[in-house]
């Protein structure tokens, strides 16, 4: 039997029901690819709010199941073989949700490991690629004169909204006809984009038109709408 007690996390965050996946985050475009992603699959779980205005994600509790202390993470205590599973980054994540529901992830290889690059991509390139534009345009970097190194981030901010944009030009989706993990995983970023960052003029994102329907597209799912808002604040 599962014994959420052993895992220290829960002392900070208690399990209020402990057969359910637990999982700790925060909605940022990081955090939202879980709770979208849990939301997708109808997965029982339970959320936990890691406020880093108090610098939760820096506690030993925290770090006890994420020693690189980044939201997310979950506790799933129905793991591989009926163990219990503690896992983090949000890609790892979503891959295990998948294989773990037979959702979103295609059992085709060839469909599979086009998912799985385009999710490579996200993390690789769409998230410090934009979340650099975000410090040096919206956070404490837009404070810098020189503006050098937001707009090396800008440039090659619209250099992978062109290729998002061709990838669309050929397909409904991102990795191809099907919703996908790999749309989750970019789609937020997108938002995050032309939304939190207010960059859509500063990358011409009116030059994407498929990226920008596309989104709408994400964006008007109900799990995707449900996902966004978890955890909520208290």
């Amino acid at each position: 039997m599962f014994d959420a007690n052993a895992f220290p996390i829960t002392r900070k965050w208690p399990a209020r029901q402990s057969d359910r996946l637990q999982l700790y985050s925060l909605p940022t475009p990081n955090g939202v690819k879980v709770s979208i992603m849990l939301e997708e699959i109808g997965l029982p779980y339970e959320a936990h709010r890691v406020e880093f205005a108090r610098q939760e994600q820096l506690s030993s509790e925290f770090r006890s199941l994420n020693p690189n202390n980044k939201i997310p993470a979950i506790l799933d205590p129905n793991g591989p073989l009926g163990e219990p599973l503690a896992l983090f980054e949000s890609g790892a994540i979503l891959v295990y949700l998948a294989e773990k529901t037979g959702r979103l992830l295609s059992a085709n290889a060839a469909e599979r490991y086009t998912v799985i690059q385009w999710l490579m991509f996200q993390m690789g390139g769409i998230g410090p690629m934009f979340g650099q534009v975000g410090f040096f345009h919206h956070f404490a970097g837009r404070e810098i004169e020189d503006k050098r190194p937001r707009d090396r981030y800008v440039a090659e901010s619209r250099r992978l909204l062109g290729v998002l944009e061709g990838q669309l030009e050929r397909h409904a989706w991102i990795a191809g006809e099907d919703y996908s993990i790999a749309d989750i995983a970019i789609f937020p970023w997108v938002r995050n984009l032309i939304g939190l960052y207010d960059a859509g003029a500063l990358v011409g994102i009116e030059a994407f038109p498929r990226v920008t329907r596309a989104l709408e597209r994400f964006l008007a799912r109900p799990a995707v709408a449900r996902g966004l808002d978890i955890p909520r604040a208290s």
